[in-house]
């Protein structure tokens, strides 16, 4: 729904309750969340006390995120205890934080982890440490405990006026779309066995391990919508799915993603369908990261001057909570925070950095979890599945957090609603600055088509904002040479975010922050085994 038919259809709702006999319920309470903005944007003004204390460490982690936390997790589990970590936020974590309420944990923003291939062996790795992958986790198809694997029904599709199991559109289409459907599905069977002469996976996770194989790197310098349709895709439910996915995994439709990444969205993987996914989202990965890191994580920490020199780097950090600055001065530093600060935090940013964030853009998220007196219906008395989309939507659906502990009508639940921001850049900004009362008559307005009761029985809404959620995947950025200032490092130097791989997911992160810890470790002459 684009802004201006937004406000068309509130001001007609707004015009009906006048006139009718019944008037629209107030919206229910709640609050607004999201990144500590206005901490961060004290970098342009760069108005902080002078340090009033040095500290010194072997290596500091700028970030808490899922790079940073995996970076810490390496560290330790390596033997090194001489790193701090620096969080901006009050709780590291990332897009994995959560919330909770008197009804249930409830995710802050990722919300789940598909079963990972095995060339993410760090991720396997730290789902076996925290038990939840069973058995060796080098197996083709190892076994996880059951608590995390999702329960049926995992999701559905309201289309049409109905509810149909699955995601993809089969609701009254047609013979000949159906068979695209088949023609897709087995070109993404066969992109995912495809080998190259070095055993590299056409599109593996992380992207790192794939094939560069030039005809598929060429991928990345078209959009996903423009390959499907230069292959004959036309069906409009195939049209719709590929763009869900790409809102969903990248923030970005589909005509704005680079077809290597579209295609990645859907042959990475071993093809399963399974995921892994708590009530409080991805929240218990970040747990299981930071525990590692006790004692060692710094929260209400602004890194807002760094400054490399041969031997070390000098770090000046606000700490938001005793207004004073500390100087940290490092042997190593691993830079896991998002790659667009980097301008206003370098004292001498290289210029292969600059040139690599140049024409980079993030997708801002919208999260809003729903307190409900009871779980919300649907028309053919089946009980929700976890993720429920819906289909004529610019939002993404939504996720049940009572699921997973099999809590079904009538008790209470709470919901969590997701919506990227993939519109053009001006109105991106526009939307994400409207309050909160704003985004939850928006909520309703979509939960009402499939829900019509949504607004009696939500009893609060939270909204949460991600300003910069994740880097898009524009053609062009993921092979096109942007990312090679940041994949290598330097000395000194290396860096953890997903940014540096181009897609934001789990796996990347994770990745990402292993590889840094591993460099790190070898040039302090630390012995490690690697987990990549």
């Amino acid at each position: 729904m684009r802004r201006r038919e937004f406000l068309a259809a509130a001001s007609a709702a707004a015009t009906l309750a006048a006139c009718g006999s019944k008037a629209m319920p107030p919206l229910p309470p709640g609050t607004l969340s999201g990144a500590n903005d206005t901490l961060g944007h004290r970098l342009r003004q760069h108005d902080f006390p002078a340090p009033g204390e040095t500290r010194r460490t072997a290596v500091a982690i700028v970030g808490g995120g899922i790079g940073g936390l995996s970076a810490a997790w390496k560290l330790a589990g390596s033997g090194c205890d001489d790193f701090l970590l620096l969080e901006l936020e009050s709780e590291a974590g990332g897009n994995s934080r959560a919330g909770k309420n008197e009804i249930s944990a409830h995710p802050l923003g990722a919300h789940y982890l598909p079963l990972p291939p095995r060339e993410a062996r760090a991720t396997r790795q730290l789902l076996a440490e925290l038990g939840v992958l069973l058995g060796d986790p080098e197996a083709t198809r190892p076994r996880y405990d059951e608590k995390y694997l999702c329960h049926a029904p995992q999701e559905r599709l309201y289309t049409n006026g109905y509810w149909q199991d699955g995601l993809w559109p089969t609701l009254g289409v047609p013979k000949a779309d159906r068979a695209q459907y088949t023609r897709f599905q087995d070109t993404v069977a066969e992109l995912r066995q495809r080998r190259d002469a070095a055993g590299r996976r056409e599109f593996a996770l992380p992207l790192a391990l794939s094939s560069r194989n030039p005809k598929s790197v060429a991928l990345d310098r078209i959009t996903f919508r423009d390959w499907l349709l230069g292959e004959g895709y036309t069906a409009p439910g195939l049209h719709w799915l590929t763009d869900y996915a790409c809102r969903d995994d990248y923030g970005t439709s589909a005509a704005q993603t680079s077809a290597w990444a579209g295609l990645h969205y859907f042959a990475c993987r071993d093809g399963e369908g399974q995921v892994l996914t708590a009530p409080e989202g991805n929240a218990w990965l970040a747990r299981g990261l930071a525990q590692t890191a006790a004692g060692r994580i710094q929260p209400d920490a602004l890194v807002f001057r760094i400054e490399q020199g041969k031997q070390q780097s000098i770090c000046d950090v606000y700490l938001a909570a005793e207004n004073r600055s500390i100087r940290i001065v490092a042997r190593e530093l691993i830079w896991a925070a998002p790659l667009f600060l980097i301008p206003h935090v370098f004292a001498a940013p290289r210029p292969e950095w600059l040139a690599g964030i140049r024409g980079a853009e993030y997708a801002p998220w919208v999260v809003a979890n729903l307190t409900l007196s009871a779980a919300p219906q649907t028309r053919a008395g089946y009980p929700l599945a976890w993720d429920n989309v819906l289909h004529d939507s610019p939002a993404l659906g939504y996720v049940v957090a009572t699921h997973q502990p099999l809590r079904y009508a009538p008790a209470p639940t709470v919901i969590t609603w997701y919506r990227a921001l993939h519109e053009e850049s001006a109105s991106r900004h526009h939307r994400l600055l409207q309050g909160r009362d704003a985004w939850a008559a928006e909520v309703l307005a979509d939960l009402s088509r499939p829900h019509p009761e949504i607004r009696e029985l939500a009893t609060r809404i939270d909204i949460h904002r991600h300003a910069h959620a994740m880097i898009r995947p524009l053609p062009g950025r993921l092979w096109g040479g942007a990312r090679n200032g940041f994949e290598s490092g330097r000395a000194g130097i290396q860096f953890a975010h997903a940014d540096v791989s181009g897609l934001s997911l789990f796996e990347e992160a994770n990745f990402r922050g292993v590889l840094a810890a591993e460099r790190t470790l070898a040039r302090l002459g630390v012995s490690y085994a690697s987990s990549l």
